[in-house]
């Protein structure tokens, strides 16, 4: 690298951990802002120093080499430790934060010369929010019941020892049954679950509900609609709440599609574009109707009862629904092969359209129509809508389903209506 870059890139890190130290000692300043000048071992100016710090003694490693670096280090931590140690002893406080945060100001510094500045500023940002949240964290913490830990640590298990040693690959002549994506199934219906509990302890019943929706619908929409459905049956939420999550978590799988045919399938974006947009809109707006009539019906503090936010059995019978359906989809479109696009999406589409997405989008780039793989797009997402509305009836009952079948058919003749208008268009600039 020319002389003249190198000492470009050597201002910029040392810039970066001059910034992180900034960063973390304004948080610092800010909690300690009441305390008189001078009785503070580490504020604004000494954590900026200290990330500065740091970042020169990474610089000076290949002067110094690594002796000297750990020489430089044990000096830093000594006297910030002396400094804090004297702290803590005259506020009578225990507390290793501060202490630690020091420390951690210092490593990312050297870090930032070091290593990768972008590793470096995201640790540094982490660092930030922990500090700045700690008031809300230990709110947080105070509020859970060793049945919320019970929970998080089963997911936790089931993922980190279960799931690695279980089988990639199919083990049935079908070729569509995969244990490990099986078990995926398994922890997303548990996530799902769990986190649609910690939304509504965290933020209330109605508005609980639908938050934990869109974030679940990230994951898989159809687990996030039949688990409301078993809110519904359990009297945690009622049938307008959940039809107003369901319907918030058909709209994130609408847009999600989008995206990945903007990713994927590039030349099928401008036409399912506008389809699908308006789609997505008509369920956002049906979410904002819906959570009305429930504020209008005194139906927002529906969720009466809290049960275990993870029921193994429960989850268990959720899980087999859905893969079974998966399975099926699997199955069938194997039977037809990939010359049967329009099969596969009305099958696969029963509980997966992200499969129909993708694989489409592979086919486009290997030549086949565009206009197949647009219609094998939308008849998925077709087909995924409705088969949400089945999955909400038999998990939920009929009022949990009619609310929700009545958007999905707003949302349904909504795009339609564009669909063909856009159809007509083009048929009459080809007439010309």
């Amino acid at each position: 690298m020319p002389e003249d870059l190198a000492l470009v890139e050597l201002f910029e890190r040392l810039a970066m951990a001059l910034g992180i130290g900034f960063l973390i000692g304004v948080e610092r300043g800010w909690r300690h802002r009441d305390a008189v000048e001078g009785t503070r071992a580490a504020g604004l100016r000494t954590h900026a120093i200290a990330g500065l710090f740091g970042g020169v003694t990474g610089a000076l490693t290949p002067f110094v080499g690594p002796v000297g670096f750990a020489v430089l280090t044990l000096g830093f931590c000594t006297a910030f430790i002396v400094f804090k140690v004297s702290e803590s002893r005259e506020d009578r406080d225990i507390s290793v934060t501060g202490t630690l945060a020091g420390l951690l100001v210092f490593a990312l510094g050297a870090f930032a010369v070091l290593g990768d500045m972008r590793v470096a500023a995201a640790v540094g940002v982490t660092l930030a929010l922990l500090l700045a949240f700690k008031d809300a964290l230990h709110s947080w913490l105070d509020k859970l019941t060793w049945q919320e830990i019970r929970s998080a640590l089963i997911i936790l298990a089931a993922t980190a020892i279960a799931l690695p040693i279980l089988p990639d690959r199919t083990v049935d002549p079908w070729g569509a049954i995969n244990p490990r994506e099986l078990w995926l199934l398994t922890i997303f219906v548990a996530s799902a679950s769990f986190a649609g509990y910690i939304a509504v302890r965290a933020l209330g019943a109605s508005l609980g509900l639908i938050a934990g929706a869109g974030v679940g619908s990230l994951v898989s929409s159809t687990v996030v609609t039949a688990d409301l459905g078993r809110r519904v049956r359990r009297d945690e939420a009622t049938a307008l709440t959940a039809a107003s999550g369901a319907s918030l978590a058909a709209a994130v799988s609408v847009i999600r599609v989008l995206l990945f045919v903007g990713a994927t399938a590039g030349a099928v974006l401008p036409l399912i574009g506008p389809t699908l947009a308006t789609a997505a809109l008509v369920f956002a707006a049906a979410v904002w109707v819906l959570s009305r009539a429930a504020d209008a019906r005194g139906d927002s503090d529906g969720a009466t009862t809290l049960h275990s936010p993870l029921e193994l059995m429960s989850v268990g019978r959720f899980a087999l629904l859905l893969a079974g359906i998966i399975v099926l989809g699997r199955i069938i479109s194997q039977t037809f092969g990939q010359a049967g696009l329009l099969p596969f999406a009305a099958t696969a589409g029963l509980a997966d359209v992200d499969a129909v997405t993708l694989a489409a989008g592979s086919l486009v780039r290997r030549g086949i129509e565009v206009d197949a793989a647009a219609n094998a797009i939308l008849i998925a997402v077709l087909v995924n809508t409705f088969a949400k509305g089945v999955i909400a009836g038999v998990t939920g009952g009929a009022r949990y389903a009619a609310w929700y079948l009545g958007a999905a058919l707003a949302a349904t003749a909504a795009a339609a209506a564009v669909w063909f208008f856009a159809a007509s268009q083009l048929a009459a600039g080809l007439s010309q």
